[in-house]
């Protein structure tokens, strides 16, 4: 396809009649958060709709409302939640909604209303009043300086944000959870009222390089170390992009630059790759020839966003593990399920000889050499040497762990840097085992996109998950 103003138009126009959301949607979700506001209000508390539905930047068939309740900052935090929550569970009874108390930096309610054909899921949310966002007493009191800022700015860029929004869910570079570590929905907007566009950004975009920064109010108050930084408007001391990884900063500039090259209406479809087979998994571990192991226990109780950075840094020290006792990883990753959680790792060898060879000290360095003599001079020390080379002594000793399996089961676990509630769950129990043993319908996903795993814009250019 030729690269030309009137193919992007195309493409565009064909993807918003499809995500833009009609006047009847708007109509829907603007009285159910109005009569929910007003309830909240009858208890002396205002409330206002935040988020994306609040700015006109949702996509057609969203069902997520966030409504915060505006408490004063006078309030102790115990007060605050307590109030807070005593009032959603109040607005949640007056409209028949099934409930759900979560937590983030403090409660909320999140309650599902059937309204007419559809189900809303909406989040009830306390929050402090604050003067500014630079004043804030918890981190979601922020939210409403955001809604405030883009309604006052976005407006002229509705449809770009759609675009983008739809783009980035296309690449899976979309959400800030810590499983996708991608972009927002705000971060989305924040860069098209920077680039004052969807194609103006893509175009710069190619150009980003990791440590890119972007500051639209020029005042920018600390320093912060990320792939990406996007200063927030609102809070000169707040980084909007820092969850996205390197990875997924490259991902999206990868798609940016396939799309600018090679318009297709493809790039703004949700893929979803071929699962593989339980007899195609068991074929691709044969050919791959590593030894693939799962460590799966149960899942400890929590939200993603505790669980899953607990996920990443018992993996990240079990590879150091794995390499200090000569076991070489290729790869890793983590999966969190309701029932279960799945550390996988992938060896080059899962099965070690019987002895190593230990690098000892320069034969030069005499101090540390006699120290190193007198430790292996018995024979039952080592099953050969000391002797010399490239300059060094040398021992060959018993490998006190020869097998994976022999390592993870042992105590050594546990002597790494393990998540706190990762290493109540291993010491609970676990199992090890092989993808194959693993795979069932919920897994699947999971492990064909370890065994499958590429780049989105490779992904769409071998034509993995498109269907015409």
């Amino acid at each position: 396809m030729p690269n030309t103003s009137d193919s992007f138009a195309s493409i565009h126009s064909q993807v918003l009649a499809s995500i833009r959301p009609d006047a009847k949607e708007a109509e829907r979700l603007e009285n159910i958060s109005k009569r929910i506001i007003s309830v909240v209000q009858e208890h002396g508390v205002p409330a206002m709709l935040v988020g994306s539905v609040a700015r006109g930047t949702w996509i057609s068939g969203d069902r997520d409302l966030d409504i915060f309740m505006l408490f004063s900052p006078a309030l102790s935090r115990e007060e605050l939640e307590n109030q807070g929550m005593s009032i959603a569970h109040s607005v949640a009874k007056r409209f028949s909604a099934t409930t759900v108390e979560k937590y983030a930096e403090h409660p909320y309610l999140n309650m599902e209303i059937a309204e007419a054909d559809t189900v809303l899921d909406i989040d009830l949310v306390p929050c402090y009043a604050v003067s500014s966002a630079s004043s804030i007493q918890s981190a979601v009191d922020r939210t409403p300086f955001h809604t405030r800022y883009m309604q006052e700015r976005i407006l002229p860029y509705t449809d770009d944000v759609l675009l983008l929004k739809q783009f980035t869910k296309s690449a899976g570079v979309y959400g800030s959870d810590l499983m996708t570590e991608g972009f927002s929905g705000y971060l989305c907007e924040i860069l098209i009222l920077a680039y004052q566009g969807f194609l103006p950004l893509l175009a710069a975009a190619v150009s980003w390089k990791p440590g890119f920064v972007l500051d639209i109010e020029q005042h920018q108050a600390e320093v912060f170390d990320a792939p990406l930084m996007v200063i927030d408007p609102v809070d000169p001391r707040r980084n909007v992009s820092a969850s996205v990884s390197q990875t997924k900063l490259l991902e999206f500039i990868e798609y940016a630059a396939g799309y600018l090259a090679n318009p297709s209406l493809h790039y703004f479809s949700l893929h979803s790759a071929p699962l593989l087979s339980k007899d195609e998994l068991k074929e691709r571990c044969k050919k791959r020839g590593t030894a693939l192991w799962c460590i799966v226990f149960q899942t400890p109780r929590g939200t993603a966003d505790t669980i899953v950075p607990q996920l990443r840094k018992s993996s990240e020290s079990i590879v150091q593990l794995l390499i200090r006792y000569d076991f070489r990883p290729v790869r890793w990753d983590e999966w969190m399920g309701s029932d279960t959680c799945i550390l996988l790792f992938e060896l080059m060898e899962d099965v070690q000889p019987g002895y190593r060879c230990h690098i000892g000290p320069a034969v030069t360095a005499r101090e540390h050499a006699e120290r190193f003599l007198e430790k292996y001079m018995d024979p039952e020390s080592c099953l050969s040497g000391p002797y010399i080379r490239d300059g060094r002594y040398v021992v060959e000793v018993v490998r006190q762990y020869c097998c994976f399996t022999d390592l993870i089961r042992s105590q050594q676990l546990f002597s790494v840097a393990l998540g706190k509630q990762i290493r109540v769950a291993l010491n609970m129990g676990f199992s090890l085992c092989s993808p194959i043993d693993v795979y069932t319908s919920e897994t699947a996903a999971f492990l064909s996109s370890y065994l499958r795993y590429s780049s989105p814009l490779t992904r769409l250019e071998r034509g993995d998950g498109v269907s015409d």
